[in-house]
């Protein structure tokens, strides 16, 4: 029976009336596993799931730490059926998931498990929404546009980055242009996720640094953006707190588990962040430079993320002081938090070994207001907290070349 009863939200006087906080929808989507060694529950998770055919996703380089042996001798071990896919490639293509697709199709399967970064992550994802669904990942650019059920999945993330694991975003690249498409859908978010801290002690240096820069990325946007609600933000500053005081730990001490978890936490939890918030203006910048010059995703938002942060301060100086306060980094006035920040992240990137400006990555200042028009176009740089446009986005490129 249909009621004529107007539920909270959506009464003229919630809508009308001066609240206290922002109005927000908090659906929680995902269970988490944490702690070292739950990868090997991953079979006995997907047999609770309903699994018996599992597509397990992942790409060639996890093979030589073990992580996808071990993921299906877990599903083995629970008289389930595993089938490799690992074709994986960083930055996914449509035709990689298509080609996954296929694999799928020919097998006949009846779950999905990601074992890997976000490139894996989003693969799988971006299976899902073809398999159960038809058509091609253009059809599912921006969010809620499958029509029909999709597979249950896990996710396995091996890095402490992207967080994919906690949302219910496929970021695909176009195989034409390489500009990618974010496919999002509550249908396509994982039903659990395993994060096992053991499994990132195998990244090398470098793959630890980019991923980590790319989470203290999503912790800082995400707490500041337009979409930013109580929760996002609890995410976000709780993400923040343990990823800054444990990105230098790793890079020094990188068997020290106490701080791989942490880092795969805080990763975690910025995914979260973003899932029920946005990104700004760093991630609208990134993205044209990883498809015009395959820059490392981590290694452009390294460099850009000090100057947006600068730029943003007129902004959310207030915000910025929270967390650098949190971190015992500053106690004072809090105009100077941008600045403060911007420092921080920068020293964290040279501490890495990584480039800190455009040049460095061999990028012609030519091209920048065809990066700047681009990122003007990018879905992200919309929830920034202070307006950008295409002269601001170019303006961010120059600061950083």
């Amino acid at each position: 029976m249909k009621s004529n009863v107007l539920s909270p939200l959506n009464s003229p006087r919630m809508r009308s009336s001066k609240l206290p906080q922002p109005v927000f929808d908090y659906y929680p989507l995902t269970r988490i596993v944490y702690g070292p060694g739950t990868l090997a529950r991953l079979g006995e998770l997907a047999r609770e799931l309903g699994a018996h055919r599992a597509l397990v996703v992942t790409d060639p380089g996890l093979e030589a730490a073990g992580h996808p042996q071990r993921a299906l001798a877990s599903l083995r071990d629970a008289d389930l059926e595993p089938i490799l896919f690992d074709g994986v490639e960083e930055n996914p293509t449509s035709r990689i998931v298509e080609i996954g697709v296929d694999i799928a199709r020919q097998e006949r399967i009846d779950f999905i498990i990601a074992v890997g970064g976000g490139s894996s992550m989003d693969t799988a994802k971006g299976i899902n929404f073809l398999l159960t669904n038809g058509g091609q990942m253009s059809d599912y650019k921006g969010f809620g546009k499958a029509t029909k059920p999709m597979l249950p999945s896990i996710g396995v993330p091996t890095t402490a980055g992207t967080g994919s694991e906690a949302q219910s975003y496929a970021l695909i690249a176009d195989e034409k242009t390489h500009l990618k498409m974010a496919c999002g859908d509550r249908k396509a978010a994982f039903r659990a996720a395993i994060l096992d801290p053991e499994v990132t002690v195998s990244q090398p240096r470098g793959v630890t640094a980019v991923t980590g820069i790319d989470a203290l990325s999503h912790a800082l946007e995400s707490y500041v953006c337009t979409h930013r609600n109580p929760l996002s933000q609890a995410f976000a500053r709780e993400a923040w707190r343990a990823l800054e005081q444990n990105f230098d730990r790793v890079l020094r001490s990188p068997n020290d588990l106490e701080a791989r978890g942490a880092m795969q936490l805080g990763a975690n939890f910025a995914g979260a962040a973003i899932e029920n918030s946005m990104l700004g203006a760093c991630h609208a910048c990134a993205n044209p430079l990883t498809a015009h010059y395959g820059l490392t995703h981590g290694i452009a938002i390294g460099i850009l993320l000090p100057h947006v942060l600068r730029f943003n301060n007129e902004t959310v100086a207030a915000l910025y002081r929270d967390l650098a306060h949190d971190v015992g980094l500053i106690n004072g006035d809090p105009m100077a938090a941008g600045e403060v920040l911007a420092q921080r992240i920068a020293g964290f990137v040279q501490t890495a070994g990584l480039p800190i400006r455009l040049s460095d990555c061999g990028i012609s200042r030519g091209i920048l207001p065809v990066l700047a028009e681009e990122a003007a176009q990018q879905w992200t740089g919309r929830y920034n907290p202070r307006p950008v446009s295409e002269s601001e986005l170019l303006h961010l490129y120059e600061a950083a070349y």
